[in-house]
């Protein structure tokens, strides 16, 4: 499957298992915190390899310029519901939990798209999400899920998630521009993932990733960040908890749209 974008080529990696050691090329703007979540800092870099199926990449010409990963998993076992509260670290969990003892996935999430800084702005995100759906729709999913990260989110750190993703435009959309890309692209917004991911570090290793002083006790404002983190003199250690957006995408694979 390919789709054109400009001169962009966007396949699985399963089709080009080449370009798989060459995803993490991309120049992004993620935030420095966001690497050491444990879950993702222990199992995210095997997911290219275990998954290729799952995960899409963008090319121009020779140049990597996008990538969207994402996972199976059984969201159909006890204790388990597709969307859990724990999010982006709960269903890469699940998905190597369940590789390992050989359970058959019910469910797919995407885990992240990631754009090269020099392509923001041409409808990549699109493309690429769009791509992300026909993949899960080739293993058999009827659905694509996906625990979102708000793009502009951290400019409002105090807003409770759930009312910053009821936030409308004149046209009905989200204000959020990610969030804006999912719907438009036939997402429907599930609920909210409470603590999606888990970033907790000593106060130097908090001062080192931000630049930040983190000198007094409470919540501190970190750029990037959606929610303020906590910080604990005492104890020294500061906690982030990230709260992310489940949404559900249909697939081309049960033959209807929303």
């Amino acid at each position: 499957m390919t789709t054109a974008c400009d001169d962009i080529r966007i396949t699985s990696l399963a089709e080009r298992p080449a370009l798989i050691p060459r995803v993490y090329e991309i120049a992004d703007t993620w935030p420095p915190f966001i690497p050491h979540d444990l879950v993702g800092s222990a199992l995210l870099g095997r997911v290219v390899e275990d998954f290729p199926d799952y995960c899409v990449v963008a090319t121009d010409g020779d140049r990597v310029v996008a990538r969207g990963l994402a996972v199976p998993f059984d969201g159909s076992a006890d204790g388990r519901e597709a969307t859990p509260d724990q999010g982006w670290d709960r269903v890469l969990t699940w998905a190597y939990q369940d590789r390992r003892r050989g359970r058959a996935a019910t469910a797919a999430s995407a885990l992240e798209i990631t754009v090269d800084t020099a392509y923001l702005g041409r409808g990549l995100s699109y493309r690429m999400l769009e791509a992300m759906r026909g993949a899960a729709a080739r293993r058999g999913h009827d659905a694509l899920f996906a625990p979102v990260r708000p793009t502009a989110k951290h400019l409002h750190p105090h807003v409770p998630m759930a009312e910053y993703i009821g936030r409308r435009r004149g046209d009905g959309l989200p204000e959020d521009p990610w969030l804006r890309v999912h719907v438009r692209n036939g997402g429907t917004i599930v609920k909210v993932a409470p603590a999606s991911m888990t970033v907790s570090g000593s106060l130097a290793q908090w001062r080192g990733w931000t630049g930040l002083p983190f000198d007094l006790d409470g919540e501190v404002e970190v750029p990037g960040a959606l929610v303020p983190v906590r910080c604990d003199l005492a104890l020294d250690r500061a906690v982030y908890v990230e709260p992310n957006v489940w949404i559900r995408h249909r697939t081309a694979g049960d033959g209807t749209s929303e």
